[in-house]
């Protein structure tokens, strides 16, 4: 990776930060400051949630993994809202249309409770708006298909609030190949998404090399001009074969650039079993959709889906196994390569025990603790190493002649 600017390093290990203090799982639980760490989760599923079954995550819910008493139980200050395209409605040309009404629902949340959520845009938002006791709701998009719609894309996502771009997910696109696809049809990045990365550098987007190709992994450590962030994978070393985590050469070169890997919590990227159990399941699934021509979406499909989990009882994942990870990340990288993208929302029925919901970011610190992490390295692990990361991509920006646009004011 070209480094025209360093990362401009702040000292949040001694830093005091504000988040929710710990309140009852009730819908009036008021978020007050308090000083503990800052805890930034970079990838949360609620904006496609409630978009295929709306609920109101302002006050406690039946399902799902995050709702506001949930995530004040667990000091959550800051949740990247993930702005998820399927790969479907990229490829039936209507990713910018769903795109801006997750946005517009997002932002219809924070109207809806001003006491409780806030858009955020820059990094100082999070400080800002932490200190006020609130939950800030910095937006990623997961694919980057809208910004490949038209010229100006790009420029209207930045201002509608997308401060990463995670450039590819389950199927080469426009701008990447997948590492879900074999089909690598780019070699890695195509044309465009090689313009896209020195684009997103220039206007401060973060890149985020979560679910692109190795090839396409290695193209954009060449071109950014600015750390990277993976913001919801685990390591291969855990689970051989599952290309979708990164290999220890990939996390050290991403760590070595100034960079951040986001630890996901779901058990098929944390655990080898439940990586083997989420294979065979999806082959029996696939097959019997195959012999009923059923759409993907077919209730008889669901079915079929849960029967077989009933049959054959899930392998969960431990926190102990995600601690694994980081620790691993933390040897291969430094301890200012790591950080959480825990997918709540996005993996369905499959989070390790002890971290079902956005309440249990305190049995995480705590079991960091017990591993002899020491408070300024949990401050790191839990917000620091991706604050240090977005504020290296601001500068950037800025010295590009681009100024950086805060909710706050």
């Amino acid at each position: 990776m070209k480094h025209s600017i360093l990362p401009r390093v702040i000292s949040l290990g001694a830093a005091i930060f504000f988040v929710g203090a710990c309140a009852g799982s009730n819908d009036t639980a008021e978020a007050k400051p308090a000083p503990q760490t800052l805890i930034i989760d970079t990838h949360i599923d609620i904006p496609f949630r409630l978009h295929r079954n709306y609920t109101d995550v302002g006050v406690a819910t039946e399902g799902g993994d995050f709702d506001y008493p949930r995530a004040v139980a667990g000091g959550l200050n800051a949740a990247f809202m993930s702005i998820y395209i399927p790969a479907a409605v990229d490829e039936a040309g209507n990713s910018a249309t769903l795109a801006d009404k997750l946005i517009d629902d997002m932002e219809a949340l924070a109207e809806n409770h001003p006491d409780k959520f806030a858009i955020a845009t820059c990094s100082a938002d999070i400080y800002a708006q932490a200190s006020e006791g609130l939950i800030s709701m910095p937006l990623g998009m997961e694919n980057g298909g809208p910004v490949a719609t038209s010229e100006d894309a790009l420029e209207h996502y930045y201002q509608r609030g997308i401060r990463y771009i995670t450039l590819a997910h389950s199927k080469t696109n426009a701008l990447s190949d997948s590492s879900y696809d074999l089909n690598e049809a780019h070699g890695g990045l195509s044309p465009l998404g090689r313009e896209m990365v020195a684009r997103m550098n220039q206007r401060g987007i973060m890149i985020d090399v979560s679910h692109i190709s190795d090839a396409a992994f290695t193209q954009v450590m060449e071109l950014s001009e600015v750390p990277v962030i993976a913001s919801h994978s685990s390591l291969r070393h855990f689970t051989p074969g599952f290309r979708r985590n990164m290999t220890d050469d990939m996390l050290a070169t991403m760590a070595a650039a100034g960079g951040v890997i986001q630890i996901n919590f779901g058990s098929s990227f944390i655990s080898s079993e439940a990586r083997e159990y989420a294979n065979a399941s999806s082959a029996r699934a696939m097959a019997y959709q195959r012999q009923n021509n059923l759409t993907r979406d077919a209730p008889e499909l669901r079915t079929f889906r849960a029967q077989y989990r009933e049959d054959n009882p899930y392998p969960f994942a431990t926190m102990d196994m995600v601690l694994d990870h980081i620790d691993r990340a933390v040897a291969l990288g430094g301890i200012d390569s790591v950080g959480i993208g825990s997918d709540y929302d996005g993996v369905g029925d499959s989070l390790p025990t002890g971290l079902k919901d956005v309440s249990t970011y305190g049995a995480l610190m705590d079991g960091l603790r017990d591993r002899g992490y020491n408070q300024t390295d949990i401050n790191k692990i839990m917000g620091g190493n991706l604050m240090r990361v977005w504020q290296a991509v601001e500068d950037y920006a800025e010295s590009q002649g681009q100024i950086t646009q805060c909710a706050v004011s």
